[in-house]
């Protein structure tokens, strides 16, 4: 009876080892960058919908500055637009195009709140001082769930890259490829010049 439950033993204490290993390192951390990668978009999402109204309600007090609303409801089509593949994550040109038509909203919306800066009747406006508001809440939870981001990905590609995690890719992953990550957009690359 002991001789014929101890290959039963062995067996489960050999699965217990492997579990203990990190066999379970790269989809664990696969999936927890796929579900920031959600969070990313969602944010992005958000951030493309408040833009319509805020638009509006500028454009009655703005007429003016037709060119700097013209940009960002340009800028808006273009990152709402695209078709993002399923493996974006993965396409170093699809990313990067992504990253590069998020960058131009967020480059519009930077102008459109300097043009704002010359009409006080506006800025004490109810309507533009919620989606302001709003707008402000939604570009820091863009920074955090890219922060989130890039750190899943540094865990993810970390494990690819580094024994044992390659082996156990290797050998039981073939599929899980390094994903790619942000980068600072290259106008933010220079310090900016202070003049007085």
């Amino acid at each position: 009876m002991l001789r014929s439950a101890s290959p039963v033993i062995l067996a489960l204490l050999g699965l217990l080892t492997l579990s203990g290993c990190g066999i379970n390192n790269v989809p664990t951390y696969d999936e927890s960058a796929k579900a920031a990668w959600s969070q990313v978009e969602n944010q992005y999402q958000r951030r493309a919908d408040l833009v319509p109204n805020l638009v509006e309600t500028v454009k009655g007090y703005t007429k003016q500055e037709k060119d700097v609303l013209v940009q960002v409801v340009e800028a808006r089509a273009k990152a709402t637009q695209m078709t993002i593949p399923k493996d974006i994550v993965n396409n170093p040109a699809a990313f990067k195009q992504f990253q590069q038509n998020q960058d131009a909203l967020s480059s519009a919306l930077a102008r459109l709140m300097v043009v704002v800066e010359k009409y006080p009747d506006l800025k004490s406006n109810q309507n533009f001082l919620a989606l302001q508001s709003q707008l402000e809440g939604t570009e820091n939870r863009i920074s955090v769930a890219r922060r989130d981001y890039i750190e899943s990905v540094q865990k993810y590609n970390t494990e690819l890259r580094t024994i044992p995690g390659r082996w156990w890719a290797a050998l039981l992953y073939s599929d899980a490829k390094v994903k790619e990550n942000f980068t600072a957009a290259p106008e933010t690359k220079d310090a900016p010049k202070v003049k007085f």
